[in-house]
Protein backbone atom coordinates (compact mmCIF):
# COMPACT_ATOMS: atom_id res chain seq x y z
CA UNK A 1 0.00 0.00 0.00
CA UNK A 2 1.10 3.45 -0.48
CA UNK A 3 2.35 5.14 2.17
CA UNK A 4 0.49 8.37 2.02
CA UNK A 5 -2.51 6.06 2.18
CA UNK A 6 -1.36 4.24 5.25
CA UNK A 7 -1.11 8.13 7.19
CA UNK A 8 -4.03 9.74 5.54
CA UNK A 9 -5.97 6.85 7.45
CA UNK A 10 -5.09 7.84 10.96
CA UNK A 11 -4.90 10.92 10.58
CA UNK A 12 -9.08 10.81 9.59
CA UNK A 13 -9.96 9.21 12.87
CA UNK A 14 -8.26 11.49 14.71
CA UNK A 15 -9.84 14.45 13.29
CA UNK A 16 -13.29 13.02 13.33
CA UNK A 17 -12.49 12.20 16.83
CA UNK A 18 -11.99 15.71 17.65
CA UNK A 19 -14.60 16.95 16.20
CA UNK A 20 -16.76 14.57 18.10
CA UNK A 21 -15.62 15.83 21.07
CA UNK A 22 -15.30 19.28 20.61
CA UNK A 23 -19.07 18.82 19.96
CA UNK A 24 -19.75 17.47 23.39
CA UNK A 25 -18.11 20.02 25.36
CA UNK A 26 -20.00 22.48 23.85
CA UNK A 27 -23.11 21.44 23.94
CA UNK A 28 -25.69 22.93 26.55
CA UNK A 29 -27.64 21.09 28.86
CA UNK A 30 -29.83 18.30 27.91
CA UNK A 31 -33.61 18.84 27.23
CA UNK A 32 -36.26 16.19 27.77
CA UNK A 33 -38.94 15.86 25.12
CA UNK A 34 -42.42 15.00 26.57
CA UNK A 35 -45.28 13.76 24.54
CA UNK A 36 -48.90 15.62 24.78
CA UNK A 37 -50.22 12.36 27.24
CA UNK A 38 -47.27 12.51 29.33
CA UNK A 39 -47.04 16.32 29.78
CA UNK A 40 -51.25 15.94 30.56
CA UNK A 41 -50.48 13.56 33.01
CA UNK A 42 -47.50 15.55 34.63
CA UNK A 43 -49.83 19.01 34.76
CA UNK A 44 -52.82 16.84 36.52
CA UNK A 45 -50.15 15.76 39.00
CA UNK A 46 -48.94 18.80 40.07
CA UNK A 47 -52.31 20.55 40.41
CA UNK A 48 -53.27 17.74 42.64
CA UNK A 49 -50.35 18.16 44.74
CA UNK A 50 -50.91 22.00 44.80
CA UNK A 51 -54.94 21.24 45.41
CA UNK A 52 -54.14 18.75 48.32
CA UNK A 53 -51.64 21.17 49.80
CA UNK A 54 -54.75 23.84 50.17
CA UNK A 55 -56.23 23.71 53.46
CA UNK A 56 -59.58 23.41 54.15
CA UNK A 57 -62.37 25.57 54.89
CA UNK A 58 -62.35 27.64 57.92
CA UNK A 59 -65.31 28.43 59.55
CA UNK A 60 -66.00 32.55 59.48
CA UNK A 61 -64.68 34.70 61.70
CA UNK A 62 -64.94 38.35 62.25
CA UNK A 63 -62.84 41.18 61.70
CA UNK A 64 -61.53 40.60 65.47
CA UNK A 65 -61.14 36.98 64.97
CA UNK A 66 -63.72 35.54 66.77
CA UNK A 67 -66.55 32.85 65.52
CA UNK A 68 -69.53 34.33 64.27
CA UNK A 69 -72.69 32.22 66.24
CA UNK A 70 -76.15 32.83 65.66
CA UNK A 71 -78.09 33.13 68.68
CA UNK A 72 -80.75 30.48 69.49
CA UNK A 73 -84.39 31.59 69.08
CA UNK A 74 -86.84 31.82 72.61
CA UNK A 75 -88.41 28.34 71.28
CA UNK A 76 -85.39 26.91 70.39
CA UNK A 77 -83.80 27.57 73.43
CA UNK A 78 -86.68 26.14 75.77
CA UNK A 79 -86.76 22.98 73.48
CA UNK A 80 -83.24 21.91 74.22
CA UNK A 81 -83.02 18.76 75.12
CA UNK A 82 -81.06 19.67 78.49
CA UNK A 83 -83.21 22.26 79.29
CA UNK A 84 -86.51 19.97 78.86
CA UNK A 85 -85.01 17.47 80.89
CA UNK A 86 -84.41 19.37 83.96
CA UNK A 87 -87.91 20.96 83.61
CA UNK A 88 -89.53 18.04 83.78
CA UNK A 89 -87.28 16.47 86.09
CA UNK A 90 -87.89 19.90 88.81
CA UNK A 91 -91.64 20.05 87.99
CA UNK A 92 -93.35 19.56 91.20
CA UNK A 93 -96.67 21.84 90.95
CA UNK A 94 -100.23 20.37 90.07
CA UNK A 95 -102.83 22.08 88.57
CA UNK A 96 -106.51 21.35 87.22
CA UNK A 97 -107.17 21.42 83.65
CA UNK A 98 -110.86 23.72 83.33
CA UNK A 99 -111.58 22.70 79.83
CA UNK A 100 -110.40 19.89 77.49
CA UNK A 101 -106.98 20.95 76.39
CA UNK A 102 -105.43 20.35 73.23
CA UNK A 103 -101.33 18.91 74.15
CA UNK A 104 -98.69 20.13 71.84
CA UNK A 105 -95.08 18.97 70.77
CA UNK A 106 -93.84 22.91 71.35
CA UNK A 107 -95.06 25.96 72.28
CA UNK A 108 -95.12 27.66 69.01
CA UNK A 109 -97.52 27.71 66.11
CA UNK A 110 -96.16 25.38 64.34
CA UNK A 111 -96.08 22.49 66.78
CA UNK A 112 -98.28 19.34 66.40
CA UNK A 113 -100.98 18.02 68.31
CA UNK A 114 -100.15 15.00 70.62
CA UNK A 115 -103.13 14.03 72.21
CA UNK A 116 -105.71 15.79 74.24
CA UNK A 117 -105.92 16.63 78.19
CA UNK A 118 -109.38 16.08 79.49
CA UNK A 119 -111.54 18.51 81.58
CA UNK A 120 -111.48 18.04 85.14
CA UNK A 121 -107.67 15.95 84.62
CA UNK A 122 -104.36 16.69 87.40
CA UNK A 123 -101.45 17.43 85.32
CA UNK A 124 -97.92 18.21 86.38
CA UNK A 125 -96.37 22.13 85.37
CA UNK A 126 -93.01 22.57 85.29
CA UNK A 127 -93.42 26.61 85.64
CA UNK A 128 -92.15 27.39 81.74
CA UNK A 129 -94.53 29.31 79.61
CA UNK A 130 -93.93 31.02 75.73
CA UNK A 131 -96.00 32.28 73.47
CA UNK A 132 -99.20 31.93 75.17
CA UNK A 133 -98.63 28.13 76.41
CA UNK A 134 -97.52 26.69 79.23
CA UNK A 135 -95.47 22.99 80.03
CA UNK A 136 -96.91 20.43 81.36
CA UNK A 137 -95.77 16.61 82.11
CA UNK A 138 -97.98 14.14 80.54
CA UNK A 139 -96.75 10.30 80.60
CA UNK A 140 -93.71 11.72 81.98
CA UNK A 141 -93.25 14.18 78.32
CA UNK A 142 -92.86 17.31 78.21
CA UNK A 143 -95.97 18.76 76.49
CA UNK A 144 -97.58 21.75 75.94
CA UNK A 145 -101.42 23.60 76.54
CA UNK A 146 -102.85 26.51 76.57
CA UNK A 147 -102.41 29.38 79.02
CA UNK A 148 -105.01 30.07 81.38
CA UNK A 149 -106.84 27.12 81.74
CA UNK A 150 -105.25 25.29 84.51
CA UNK A 151 -106.38 25.99 88.31
CA UNK A 152 -105.14 25.40 91.51
CA UNK A 153 -108.23 23.66 93.16
CA UNK A 154 -110.49 20.70 91.04
CA UNK A 155 -112.93 22.06 89.30
CA UNK A 156 -116.56 21.53 90.95
CA UNK A 157 -118.60 19.39 88.24
CA UNK A 158 -121.85 21.50 86.69
CA UNK A 159 -125.13 21.03 88.08
CA UNK A 160 -127.51 18.81 86.39
CA UNK A 161 -129.62 20.25 83.76
CA UNK A 162 -133.64 19.88 84.29
CA UNK A 163 -135.80 18.98 81.70
CA UNK A 164 -138.61 21.20 79.97
CA UNK A 165 -141.57 19.80 78.87
CA UNK A 166 -144.72 21.56 77.33
CA UNK A 167 -147.81 20.50 79.18
CA UNK A 168 -151.05 22.70 78.89
CA UNK A 169 -149.27 25.31 76.26
CA UNK A 170 -146.82 26.52 78.59
CA UNK A 171 -143.09 24.98 79.62
CA UNK A 172 -143.33 23.43 83.23
CA UNK A 173 -139.51 22.23 84.19
CA UNK A 174 -139.52 18.65 85.98
CA UNK A 175 -135.90 17.49 87.56
CA UNK A 176 -134.15 14.96 84.90
CA UNK A 177 -134.75 11.44 85.80
CA UNK A 178 -137.46 11.53 88.69
CA UNK A 179 -140.66 10.17 88.44
CA UNK A 180 -143.14 11.48 91.35
CA UNK A 181 -146.59 9.68 90.21
CA UNK A 182 -145.86 6.50 91.73
CA UNK A 183 -145.63 4.42 88.78
CA UNK A 184 -142.81 1.94 88.35
CA UNK A 185 -141.87 -1.11 85.66
CA UNK A 186 -141.45 -4.45 87.09
CA UNK A 187 -137.63 -6.62 87.74
CA UNK A 188 -136.35 -8.34 84.86
CA UNK A 189 -137.16 -5.65 82.43
CA UNK A 190 -133.73 -4.14 80.37
CA UNK A 191 -131.84 -1.16 81.96
CA UNK A 192 -133.22 1.21 78.83
CA UNK A 193 -136.37 0.21 79.51
CA UNK A 194 -136.15 1.26 83.27
CA UNK A 195 -134.62 4.79 81.83
CA UNK A 196 -137.70 5.32 79.64
CA UNK A 197 -139.98 4.78 82.16
CA UNK A 198 -137.90 7.35 84.63
CA UNK A 199 -137.25 10.05 81.59
CA UNK A 200 -141.29 9.88 80.41
CA UNK A 201 -142.89 9.39 83.91
CA UNK A 202 -140.45 12.56 85.32
CA UNK A 203 -141.37 14.88 82.09
CA UNK A 204 -144.76 13.46 81.82
CA UNK A 205 -146.19 12.75 85.24
CA UNK A 206 -149.75 12.39 84.04
CA UNK A 207 -149.30 9.56 82.20
CA UNK A 208 -150.22 6.35 84.50
CA UNK A 209 -149.49 3.34 82.53
CA UNK A 210 -147.02 1.09 81.14
CA UNK A 211 -147.10 -2.09 79.64
CA UNK A 212 -143.89 -4.13 79.76
CA UNK A 213 -144.02 -7.79 79.91
CA UNK A 214 -146.49 -10.08 77.46
CA UNK A 215 -145.62 -13.40 75.75
CA UNK A 216 -144.82 -12.22 72.38
CA UNK A 217 -141.48 -10.95 70.96
CA UNK A 218 -139.59 -7.89 72.46
CA UNK A 219 -142.28 -7.72 75.06
CA UNK A 220 -141.45 -11.16 76.20
CA UNK A 221 -138.05 -10.25 76.54
CA UNK A 222 -138.14 -7.07 78.56
CA UNK A 223 -136.64 -5.00 75.60
CA UNK A 224 -140.04 -2.71 74.84
CA UNK A 225 -142.44 -0.86 76.41
CA UNK A 226 -145.62 0.44 75.46
CA UNK A 227 -146.73 4.21 77.02
CA UNK A 228 -150.39 4.37 77.07
CA UNK A 229 -150.87 7.90 75.46
CA UNK A 230 -153.22 9.39 72.64
CA UNK A 231 -153.61 12.35 70.11
CA UNK A 232 -150.86 15.31 70.02
CA UNK A 233 -149.87 14.73 73.52
CA UNK A 234 -148.43 11.09 72.13
CA UNK A 235 -146.41 12.79 69.65
CA UNK A 236 -145.07 14.79 71.92
CA UNK A 237 -143.85 11.66 73.91
CA UNK A 238 -142.97 9.81 70.98
CA UNK A 239 -140.85 13.02 69.79
CA UNK A 240 -139.61 13.50 73.57
CA UNK A 241 -138.00 9.74 73.01
CA UNK A 242 -136.64 9.58 70.04
CA UNK A 243 -134.67 13.03 70.76
CA UNK A 244 -132.79 11.11 73.86
CA UNK A 245 -132.42 8.07 71.89
CA UNK A 246 -129.13 7.28 72.65
CA UNK A 247 -128.62 8.23 76.38
CA UNK A 248 -132.06 5.86 76.52
CA UNK A 249 -130.42 2.79 74.57
CA UNK A 250 -133.35 3.43 71.81
CA UNK A 251 -133.48 0.93 68.91
CA UNK A 252 -137.08 1.96 67.52
CA UNK A 253 -140.40 3.71 67.99
CA UNK A 254 -144.22 3.21 66.77
CA UNK A 255 -146.71 5.60 66.79
CA UNK A 256 -150.05 6.41 65.01
CA UNK A 257 -148.94 4.01 61.66
CA UNK A 258 -145.67 5.31 61.95
CA UNK A 259 -141.92 4.37 62.92
CA UNK A 260 -138.57 5.94 63.17
CA UNK A 261 -135.54 3.27 64.05
CA UNK A 262 -131.53 4.67 64.64
CA UNK A 263 -130.91 2.45 61.90
CA UNK A 264 -132.64 4.37 59.30
CA UNK A 265 -132.82 7.67 61.75
CA UNK A 266 -131.95 9.70 58.14
CA UNK A 267 -135.54 8.92 57.24
CA UNK A 268 -137.70 10.59 59.91
CA UNK A 269 -140.77 9.28 60.56
CA UNK A 270 -141.71 6.37 57.82
CA UNK A 271 -145.43 5.03 57.07
CA UNK A 272 -146.23 1.85 58.00
CA UNK A 273 -149.04 -1.05 56.71
CA UNK A 274 -152.43 -0.32 57.99
CA UNK A 275 -152.57 -3.55 60.46
CA UNK A 276 -156.62 -3.32 61.38
CA UNK A 277 -157.18 -1.50 64.88
CA UNK A 278 -156.31 1.02 67.06
CA UNK A 279 -154.26 -0.38 69.15
CA UNK A 280 -152.61 -2.62 66.60
CA UNK A 281 -151.82 0.83 64.46
CA UNK A 282 -150.42 2.11 68.07
CA UNK A 283 -152.41 5.44 68.06
CA UNK A 284 -153.36 4.89 71.52
CA UNK A 285 -150.08 4.20 72.99
CA UNK A 286 -145.85 4.92 72.02
CA UNK A 287 -144.39 1.38 71.07
CA UNK A 288 -140.51 2.36 72.68
CA UNK A 289 -138.32 -1.13 71.67
CA UNK A 290 -134.37 -0.82 73.17
CA UNK A 291 -131.15 -2.40 72.96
Amino acid sequence: MPRASVVAGPLAVLATASVVTLGVLTQGPTSTIVSATDGAASIGATAGATEAAVPPRQPVLSRGGARVIKPLSPVEKVMATPAVLEAVRQADTTLWATETLNLWSAPNAQADQVGQLEEGKKVLVTGRSLLGRVEVVVDDKARWVSAGYLVEEKPKPEAEPEAETEAGGGTEVAAAASCTNGTSVPSGVSPNIVKVHEAVCAAFPEIATYGTFRSDGEHGQGLAVDIMVSGERGWEVAEFVRERYSDLGVSYLIYAQKIWSVERSGEGWRGMEDRGSTTANHYDHVHVTTY
